[in-house]
């Protein structure tokens, strides 16, 4: 009789279309545990590294609704309703700090876990991508500091100017964070484009034929999640989001394997 495989190691059978061993589904599970294990312990240490420079942290992060209470006349002191929320507002200030300081290796974390699935040469994109990724989330983050949230604050402090604001710590830093950690991902978009594109999945014409759905969408999601009711906060929130879809037009264009199979073929 003969004998029954408990296990086998990975043969031809066991490999996927790109030479590689296949992952199984618990694989995968155990990837991602990993990469977010590993980003949350870096996210943990850019904390501690902010922590010590959180009083100019709130500084930053309190100085566009002072200038706005200053244009408008008005006490530029924050209130706080529960004791613990002066301490909490340290806290978060130093999260979000330590998470822009982290991005870098967070993002990487993110590549580890979805290069296994690419061919060898399309690996060599991992500078573009550490380079593009982390610049875009930056970018993002500032345009949101710089950009939006001054504009929300002054459309919100000016709609309400024959009252007496009474602004509270845990209320603005729900609203900063929301806008500054939500444009950084929003300026992800054309990262997530890519790899969509270079697996198959969305291609630059398939984009642009439905570019105007996409441009209503993009105005849904910027009523959404703009603080404010205005047409002129909507359109700033829109504005970058629908620039970064038409560069990510290029960017599908540009890395869908339809166009590379014929780079290659001119080449050859």
């Amino acid at each position: 009789m003969p004998d029954l495989a408990v296990s086998s190691p990975v043969t031809t059978s066991d490999k996927d279309d790109k030479g590689l061993p296949a992952m199984g589904f618990l694989d995968h599970l155990e990837e991602l545990r990993k990469r977010i294990v590993y980003s949350a312990i870096a996210v943990a240490l850019g904390f501690f590294a902010c922590w010590g420079f959180r009083s100019r942290l709130i500084a930053y992060m309190q100085k566009p609704i002072v200038d706005v209470l200053h244009k408008y006349g008005l006490p530029d002191k924050l209130v706080y309703l529960n004791p613990v929320d002066p301490f909490n507002l340290n806290l978060k200030v130093a999260a979000v700090a330590g998470l822009f300081v982290s991005s870098p290796f967070v993002l990487y974390q993110l590549w580890c876990f979805i290069s296994p699935g690419l061919y060898r040469h399309e690996k060599r994109y991992v500078l573009p991508f550490m380079a593009s990724s982390v610049g875009l989330f930056l970018a993002g983050g500032y345009f949101g500091y710089r950009v939006v949230y001054p504009q929300a604050l002054t459309f919100l402090i000016d709609f309400g100017k024959e009252f007496q604001p009474m602004i509270t710590i845990e209320e603005y830093t729900q609203l900063f964070v929301s806008i500054v950690v939500g444009m950084g991902a929003i300026f992800e978009m054309p990262i997530l484009v890519f790899f969509l594109a270079l697996m198959g999945i969305v291609s630059a014409g398939w984009m642009w034929r439905n570019i105007r759905y996409s441009i209503l969408g993009i105005f849904i999601v910027a009523a959404i999640i703009t603080p404010t009711p205005d047409i002129v906060n909507m359109c700033i929130f829109a504005a970058p989001m629908v620039a970064l879809y038409l560069l990510s037009i290029g960017i599908a264009w540009f890395v869908h394997p339809n166009q590379r199979n014929k780079r290659a073929e001119k080449n050859s």
